[in-house]
C-alpha cells in the first residue's frame, strides 16, 4: 500500500471503512437483541441475516458467537470448537460476536465484546485493551518486527494480569492481512470460510514465502519481519478466569516515511474506541 492511499482516505480505503462500519453496526444491532436463552448458533444466524439483508453475499468467514467461558476459548483444542454451539446466554454472561463480511469486493473482520447485563470482569478486560491498541500502533510505526510486537503484547498482558487467548487461534495469530476480493454472483465456502478470500490469503502466503514475509502475524519465526504494507485485521484477545474480551479492526500499513502516515487505524469511530473516550 503506497503513501498515495493515505491522507484524505482514498476510495479504496473508504470502501474498507464502509464494510467495517457495516459489520460493527451489525454487531451492535444483534447485541441489542440478545436475551437469556439465545444460543450461539442463533446469534450467529442473526448476524448472517442482518448482513444479507444489507447486500452481503460473500465472507472471509461466516459469523461466530461465543458465550460464557467460551469467550476465553476455555478448553479449545481443535478448530471445530470455534464454531457456534447450542450454549445459551444467561444474565451477566459475557459474549463475543465475530464476523468477516465481504461487500462490494471489500473485506472487514471485526470482533465485538459485551455482556448480558453487568460483568465487571469483562469491563476490566475491555478497559485494558486500550493499551494494546496504542502499543500495537506505536510499534508498527517504529517498524519493529511482527514477532517482537506480538511478544510485547504478551508482556503487557502479563503485567495486566491477563492471559493471551489469541494464542488459541490457528497458528496463534493476533492478526492477518486482508485484501480486495473479486465479486461473484455466488461464492463457495470451505469450513465456513469464503473460497475467494482463502485463495487471496494463500496467494499472499506463497508470495510472502518467496519474499521473506507472511500474511499471518504470529509468535513464530515466519513473522520475524517488519510490518508489510497493506491492511491487517488485528485482534488482541485477553482472558481472565473464564472470561474473554477482544476487539478486531483494520490497521493500515503504508510505505510512508511519515510516522503518522506509515500506520494508522482505519477508523476511530468504533464501539470500543467510543467506550474508552466515554470512560475518561
Amino acid at each position: 500500500m503506497t503513501t498515495a492511499m493515505t491522507g484524505e482516505l482514498s476510495a479504496e480505503l473508504r470502501g474498507f471503512r464502509e464494510v467495517q462500519r457495516l459489520a460493527y453496526a451489525c454487531a451492535e444491532a444483534v447485541a441489542a437483541q440478545l436475551k437469556p436463552g439465545v444460543t450461539e448458533r442463533e446469534a450467529a444466524r442473526m448476524q448472517r441475516v442482518w448482513l444479507r439483508e444489507r447486500g452481503v453475499r460473500d465472507w472471509f468467514h461466516l459469523p461466530f458467537a461465543w458465550f460464557g467461558d467460551r469467550t476465553a476459548f476455555a478448553g479449545f483444542r481443535i478448530p471445530l470448537q470455534f464454531f457456534p454451539t447450542g450454549r445459551r446466554l444467561e444474565p451477566g454472561m459475557p459474549f463475543i460476536l465475530d464476523m468477516a463480511p465481504v461487500h462490494k469486493g471489500f473485506t472487514a473482520d471485526i470482533g465485538y465484546s459485551g455482556s448480558l447485563g453487568p460483568n465487571p470482569v469483562q469491563d476490566r478486560l475491555l478497559a485494558d485493551l486500550e493499551a494494546h491498541r496504542e502499543l500495537i500502533l506505536r510499534e508498527v510505526r517504529e517498524r519493529r518486527s511482527l514477532r517482537e510486537i506480538y511478544e510485547d503484547v504478551d508482556r503487557l498482558m502479563v503485567r495486566q494480569g491477563h492471559a493471551n487467548r489469541h494464542r488459541a487461534y490457528p497458528f496463534g495469530v493476533i492478526a492477518h492481512k486482508v485484501d480486495r476480493v473479486r465479486e461473484r454472483p455466488w461464492s463457495p465456502r470451505l469450513f465456513g470460510f469464503g473460497v475467494q478470500s482463502l485463495k487471496g490469503l494463500a496467494g499472499d502466503a506463497l508470495r510472502g514465502h518467496r519474499e521473506g514475509w507472511s500474511p499471518l502475524w504470529s509468535p513464530y519465526t515466519f513473522s520475524d519481519h517488519p510490518p508489510r504494507p497493506g491492511l491487517w485485521a488485528v485482534e488482541p484477545h485477553l482472558g481472565f478466569r473464564g472470561t474473554g474480551a477482544k476487539f478486531e479492526e483494520l490497521l493500515v500499513v503504508t510505505d510512508s516515511r511519515d510516522p503518522e502516515q506509515s500506520a494508522f487505524w482505519l477508523d476511530d469511530d468504533l464501539p470500543h474506541v467510543r467506550r474508552w473516550a466515554e470512560d475518561k
